[in-house]
């Protein structure tokens, strides 16, 4: 008889985690919509907006400073959007509100952007883009915590990063054929699909009840960032590791395509499919970098993965004529590039206290702000000033080596949220033995 239960128990208890694990999956994918319309708006933002502006002013510093912009946006919004989601509570939940009331003005300012003809309009429609963008994200975050247990983190974020890969190559590749046929065209298009993907979000995902609602002063929320950063030490961590990540990011995607059609006088389709290729990397990055970080660790896989990243793009710096064999460079330095960005969230998420994390996927976002503000002027700066001295590539080349230092720069700081992981993961299994 009791090797009969052994048996049952053997047989049932496969079948029920399988039960769990499909509503889970299924709320996986359902979230991951959320950054294909996100990657898809900010993607065709940052790359054909340049050209536009670029009719307006001869200044590449003055180009990164209209982009770099989203850094203020990020930078202050989250520090209260992230803190009030955690005190919110209403009948659609806490994060779906913030996220509910920025889907329109997300679309209509995005599908404005590329009809303003002065570069003023253009910046004050791009602007109020970013105001909702940043009304959106860090609730969104927060989703990811609230819903998911801590062994579907990783698998969440590789399948978050595979829709934003998906959706960095609709809208650099599309986007690029699109911009030569009718410039105002990428624009519209990322507007309606970000309204589709951003609020399926809202429409497919259900929070958990709300309690009574609970209110405070506003003086709380302004506080509750700065006493997480007092209080965690791995908080601190990653916010200086994700500010240097955000800021390569950055300023990559501001002059990337600038890079190639002026630095190496290529015409845009030779940037459509040198971005198709990037698109492939971050994809397949997507979809394996779980795995390998399940089984070395996910700081460990990021650190590996920065080491090529940083010296992959020194070594672009050299380049000054375009050669069709660059491609198989290309391929492995935007695969560990997509690693860091597929797993760094998921690390995040796995060395936090369970409480506070809307104010902590607030702050997260708030360095991605400090990265968009440093990364474009620091590149845009770096052409100008470079300019005469790599005038093969009038100065475009300057990106690559002034975007691989905050990567290189970051190491030490994944080494330490590398040893905090393999303490939390050293508890949890002590504890489950």
């Amino acid at each position: 008889m009791a090797r009969r239960r052994a048996a049952l128990h053997v047989v049932e208890r496969p079948e029920l985690e399988l039960s769990l694990a499909r509503p889970l999956n299924r709320l996986i994918w359902f979230l991951g919509l959320g950054a294909f319309g996100l990657a898809w708006s900010i993607t065709t933002v940052a790359a054909y907006l340049p050209p536009l502006l670029e009719k307006f002013t001869d200044s590449s510093t003055l180009v990164g400073l209209v982009l770099a912009a989203e850094g203020v946006f990020a930078f202050f919004l989250p520090l209260l959007v992230g803190p009030m989601s955690d005190a919110t509570q209403m009948s659609l939940g806490r994060r779906r509100p913030f996220m509910l009331l920025a889907l329109g003005p997300m679309a209509v300012s995005l599908s404005l952007v590329a009809f303003t003809h002065s570069f003023v309009g253009t910046a004050a429609a791009l602007f109020a883009f970013f105001f909702a963008y940043y009304i959106y994200e860090p609730p969104y975050r927060g989703l990811y915590p609230d819903l998911l247990p801590d062994t579907y983190f990783g698998r969440a974020q590789g399948v978050q990063h595979l829709f934003r890969g998906a959706a960095l190559g609709g809208a650099l590749v599309g986007g690029g054929f699109l911009f030569s046929v009718w410039e105002p065209f990428p624009f519209v298009l990322a507007a309606g699909i970000t309204l589709l993907a951003c609020g399926a979000v809202v429409l497919l995902v259900d929070e958990p009840p709300a309690g009574p609602p609970q209110y405070e002063r506003l003086r709380t929320f302004l506080a509750a960032p700065w006493r997480v950063v007092r209080r965690e030490k791995n908080v601190r961590h990653f916010l200086i590791a994700n500010t240097a990540w955000e800021a390569t990011f950055a300023g990559m995607r501001t002059f990337v395509v600038l890079y190639i059609i002026k630095g190496l006088n290529q015409p845009l389709y030779v940037s459509a499919t040198v971005l198709a290729v990037v698109a492939g990397g971050y994809v397949v990055s997507a979809a394996i970098a779980t795995r390998f970080g399940d089984h070395w660790g996910l700081g460990n896989v990021i650190l590996g993965a920065s080491v090529i990243y940083g010296l992959g793009l020194l070594g672009a710096g050299f380049a000054t004529n375009w050669h069709w064999w660059y491609y198989g460079f290309i391929f492995p330095v935007a695969m560990a590039g997509g690693t860091v960005m597929t797993l760094a969230w998921a690390l995040l998420f796995k060395v936090i206290p369970s409480t506070d994390r809307g104010t902590i996927t607030g702050l997260a976002t708030t360095t991605k702000g400090i990265g968009l503000i440093i990364g474009p002027l620091a590149a845009g700066a770096a052409i100008d000033i470079l300019r005469p001295y790599l005038s093969a590539t009038d100065g475009y080349a300057a990106v690559w080596p002034a975007m691989a230092v905050p990567i290189l720069a970051a190491i030490p700081f994944v080494l330490r949220l590398a040893e905090a992981e393999a303490g939390v993961t050293g508890r949890a299994t002590r504890s489950s033995g």
